[in-house]
């Protein structure tokens, strides 16, 4: 029996620039890999670009003066709403920079006690202390001090209220914070409004207008066409960018489809193999110590290979064990899961045997797996090669 299952590599690059022919790098890389590893490449391999390298090779920028003007031309106020900025240094605070630069006046409605991926701005544990109902409770900057007072991110040490506040102050807009979940409370102050909030943005777009909101935006409503020659995102806007500079955001990649294409086609040229391919940013997983939702970016992955559609389709080997073959071992149990394995048919979809098997989709679950491989930090990996994913225990 084959000893080895799904085996997830990251792959070394040079540091990418703007113009760099990116196709052309990751093909090396991976027949680079190939040699040096002695691998021998199968049809069902994954090769995936985490998106930054995507979007850095494309020079897809934009600076805070492109955020500003863009306001500007589509809101047309001195007054804002921004809803729901989640806590991020790296994820939004240029963005915001940006949004300060085009207004004198912005109401910042914060949800409480955490943001929708999971960033707290205090332990939830003190609602019950304080006796605070978040879904009910609206409280101002002063009765938020007063209550919860001034906490600092156990990770990042920062108090993300006095950041946000003296980020706008220094561009010259007056921030007042709000914090409800309800969207609509900021109605009672503006009928200008930027949703900042990243999964849940079309709801809370739709209950603003409602509710009689006027000029009502996503972040994917901002930069989603160039400014001044600025980089864009078409179909996010702002959503998926990080931090370039002080004054500038990488944005999310564009062309994404026919960039994995491309690849497919490039690394099937250099090996005669035609593998998976597939751009990915943020996994989604969740950390079960700071609580943080890893999923900043709108989707886990925003372009990818036909052959990476759909979800798992698997069985649970462990409820067969128990239950169909529970009479059985060695050799001739290892021979009835094999055998079960090569008799299922079609969907598995409410059938007992694959309860418990994760009902995602493969690019979300493979995507995260990149993310984990590759992390964030200085390991210099920004290319998965994945072998042995859609393998199971019949293959031999």
């Amino acid at each position: 029996m084959r000893t080895v299952g799904t085996v997830s590599r990251g792959v070394r690059c040079p540091v990418l620039k703007e113009g760099d022919d990116l196709i052309k790098i990751v093909t090396e890389a991976i027949t680079g890999m190939g040699e040096e590893q002695k691998v021998t490449f199968h049809e069902k391999d994954v090769v995936a670009c985490t998106e930054a390298i995507v979007a850095r090779t494309q020079g897809n920028y934009a600076t805070t003066d492109d955020i500003a003007k863009d306001c500007q031309a589509k809101i047309g106020s001195d007054t804002v709403g921004i809803v729901f900025p989640i806590l991020s240094r790296n994820r939004i605070a240029i963005c915001l920079k940006g949004f300060a630069k085009a207004f004198k006046k912005a109401y910042i409605l914060m949800s409480y006690p955490s943001d929708e991926v999971g960033n707290h701005l205090f332990d939830a544990d003190l609602l019950d202390e304080k006796n605070v109902d978040p879904y009910r409770d609206v409280l101002n900057e002063e009765e938020y001090r007063k209550v919860f007072g001034y906490t600092k991110h156990p990770f990042t040490g920062v108090d993300y209220v006095e950041y946000y506040k003296e980020l706008f102050a220094a561009e010259g807009c007056e921030a007042e914070f709000i914090f409800a979940n309800d969207c609509r409370e900021v109605l009672k102050y503006t009928k200008n409004v930027i949703c900042c909030d990243i999964h849940t943005r079309e709801r809370s777009k739709k209950r603003l207008i409602a509710a009689g909101g006027e000029k009502i935006l996503t972040m994917a409503d901002i930069m989603n066409a160039p400014v001044d020659g600025s980089g864009y995102n078409e179909t996010y806007g702002l959503y998926g960018s990080n931090k370039a500079t002080e004054d500038k955001v990488k944005l999310f990649p564009r062309d994404c489809q026919s960039f994995v294409d491309e690849l497919q086609a490039s690394l099937e040229k250099a090996t005669g193999v035609k593998m998976h391919c597939m751009i990915y940013g943020d996994g989604a997983f969740k950390d079960p110590v700071g609580k943080i939702w890893e999923l900043a970016d709108p989707v886990v992955s925003p372009a990818y290979t036909s052959g990476l559609n759909g979800t798992p389709n698997e069985l649970k080997l462990k409820y067969l064990a128990d239950n169909d073959f529970k009479e059985l071992d060695g050799e001739e149990l290892a021979n009835a899961m094999k055998d079960a394995i090569k008799a299922k048919e079609g969907s598995l979809v409410g059938n007992m045997a694959s309860e418990g098997t994760t009902p995602r989709r493969l690019t979300d679950l493979i995507g995260s797996l990149c993310d984990l491989t590759s992390g964030s930090g200085d390991k210099g990996t920004p290319i998965i090669f994945i072998q042995g994913y859609f393998d199971n225990y019949a293959d031999q």
